[in-house]
This record gives C-alpha cells, structure tokens and sequence, in this order.
C-alpha cells in the first residue's frame, strides 16, 4: 500500500503540470487582458501627449506609444512565447511566488491568504453540517424504507435539491434578515467586531454564518443523504447480512456491526474530493451574503482578466483536489479492509 500511494503523490507533479500548462495557455489566448485593460483605461482618460497607433496582436487603436505597449508586455510576461512564459511562471511558484495580481497590485498570495480565513470557516462548517446530518439521516431512511418518515423527509430533501444553492440564499436573506430582520444581510462579521468581547465575537459570526451555510448545504443534503440509504440498503438485502440475522444476531446490531460499514464506502470514495470544496466555494452565493472567499475572488479574476490571481487558484485547488483523491483512497482502505493496494490495482 505504501508504494502505491508513493506512485500516486508522483502523479501529481506531471498532472498539475498538465492541467496548469493548459490553463496558463489559454489566459495567453483568450481576447482581453491587463494590458488591455490599461488601454481601455488610457483611452477613457485621454491623456495629452498621447497618440493613437495600430498595434499587431488585434489590440487595434491605444492612446499609448508602440515603446510604452512593449514595456507593458515585457512587464506581464507577453513579450516571450507561451512555453517560456509557462516555465517562468513556474519556477516561481516552485519558490512559492504566485506573482503579482494586476487588479490589485499585490502579491497574490497575499490576496489569497486573506479569504483563507473565510472560505476555510464556511468550507469546514458546511462539510461537518453535510455529513454529521446525512449519515445519520441517512441510515434512519433506510432502516424505515417507505415510511412517513421516509416520505417526508425525501420530499423535503428533493425540494432542497431542486433549489439551486443560490435561490435558496435569496430566499433566506429576503424572508429573515431583509423583512424579519433576525439575521444580519451580509458581511463575514460586524463592522464593530474588534470592539466585541470574545463571546460577544462569536456570537457575531455564528449569527452572519447562519444563513450563507444553510443555502451552501442545501444542494448537498439530498445527494450524501440518498447515497447513504442506497447503499445501506443495498447492504441489508445482502445475503451476509440475511444469514447474521438467521443466526441469531439482532437487527439493529446486523446494521451497525456489518451493513453500516460496507454501506459508507461510497461516502469514503467522495470524501476526499469534498475537501477541494472547503476553499472554493460558492460565488454567486458569496456575492449574495457579501462574503469575500474563494469563489468571489476567482471569479471576480476571471472577470477582470487578473490571470496571476487566477493561476494561483488554479495552483492551490488543483492541488487540493489531487491530494483529495489520495485520500480517498485511504478513506475506503480505512472502511473496507478488504480493500487491498497492489501495483497499480486494488483487489481484495
């Protein structure tokens, strides 16, 4: 197993080459940009001693010189070619230097690590909630299949589902923070937080976190939910867990000694995909709640051509979500010990 999962963390270094050479590539090829961007803005400002030139590369007509354009390319890395741009980048994020973003004019792992903060509290909170709710309910749906029980809450899980995640939060902010006033209408914490004892800043944040953590786990309430009854029951109509109880064994201890186990394997099998979530988020619901995370901020950067912040999303989530993979190989190692880690196959 060990060597198994040794080849698995060499696999990450060609893949994230792959994947981020591919994107790097296409921030080059895509119309727009910075450089395009301080165009437009030199245009609208209109600065005297300025005159219009056609450039080369579909720019077309600028209020900057040919000699001021060259310094600006030179400047963000588009004087070279697109591979020796890529390597560049590279070497520097093997150094840990994500670049400079060019909307704020900062280190972007400074801009980064602002929102960790953020986007780590909603991510955590919302995969405890998901999981510590769905399993449980999960496994009560199952052993009471077709039951009011079992029919109410499908109902209320679908109807959740069917709701994007984003409607949800419109709802909730209208209805308790807009007309009922219960809730706060956005913002991570108060604008008076320091001024706040420790309780009292607790409070605070648990009070601006209700609602943006119910609209971010109402989609995934129903998926984990059904995920587990399925395959719990699938478990219960096996032939092992037939013969327990035929010997004797009670119910209740065939589904928490043998099913329950066996049936949390497909939750194993997700769980570490879940864990590139935790930072990026959800921006339409972010923008909703005025939260500044993950998401709003790379998609703001791809709004405003800021590639350097977009890259170093790219870096951090591509990273997660291969780690991710990793363990959830582990996960269903640790659930099922059947499974086995050979060259390159799992057996049992």
């Amino acid at each position: 197993m060990t060597s198994y999962f040794i080849r698995r963390l060499l696999l990450i270094v060609p893949t994230f080459i792959g994947v981020s050479l591919l994107v790097f590539a296409l921030t080059r090829l895509v119309p727009g940009g910075p450089i395009e961007r301080m165009l437009n803005e030199a245009a609208m400002a209109a600065q005297p001693g300025m005159h219009v030139v056609n450039t080369a590369g579909g720019r077309g007509g600028s209020t900057l010189s040919k000699e001021q354009l060259k310094e600006l390319e030179a400047y963000y890395g588009f004087d070279k070619p697109i591979f020796v741009s890529y390597v560049v980048w590279l070497s520097k994020v093997v150094r840990l230097d994500l670049g400079m973003s060019t909307r704020y004019s900062e280190p972007v792992w400074d801009i980064i690590k602002s929102r960790f903060p953020i986007s780590i509290f909603y991510g955590l909170v919302t995969l405890v909630l998901t999981y510590g709710v769905c399993i449980p309910l999960g496994i009560v749906k199952a052993i009471r299949h077709r039951s009011v029980f079992d029919n109410l809450s499908s109902g209320i899980i679908f109807f959740g589902y069917a709701i994007p995640g984003y409607v949800v939060g419109i709802a909730l902010l209208t209805t308790f923070a807009a007309k009922w006033n219960v809730f706060p209408l956005g913002g991570f914490v108060s604008d008076d937080f320091d001024d706040l004892s420790p309780p009292e800043q607790f409070r605070d944040v648990l009070n601006h976190a209700v609602l943006p953590v119910l609209a971010y786990v109402a989609g995934g309430f129903a998926v984990t939910t059904m995920m587990m009854k399925n395959a719990l029951m699938d478990n219960l109509a096996a032939d092992y867990v037939r013969t327990a109880v035929a010997k004797g064994m009670t119910f209740r201890r065939a589904v928490f000694r043998h099913a329950l186990r066996n049936s949390l394997v497909p939750i194993a099998t997700s769980f570490g995909n879940n864990i590139s979530l935790i930072l990026t988020g959800s921006f339409l619901i972010e923008k909703i709640f005025d939260i500044d995370g993950f998401g709003l901020l790379g998609f703001e950067s791809l709004v405003e051509r800021d590639y350097p912040v977009v890259m170093g999303i790219l870096v951090i989530s591509s990273l997660l979500f291969m780690v991710g993979n990793i363990l959830s190989d582990v996960c269903v190692a640790l659930v099922d010990p059947r499974v086995k880690f050979g060259s390159g196959e799992a057996g049992t």
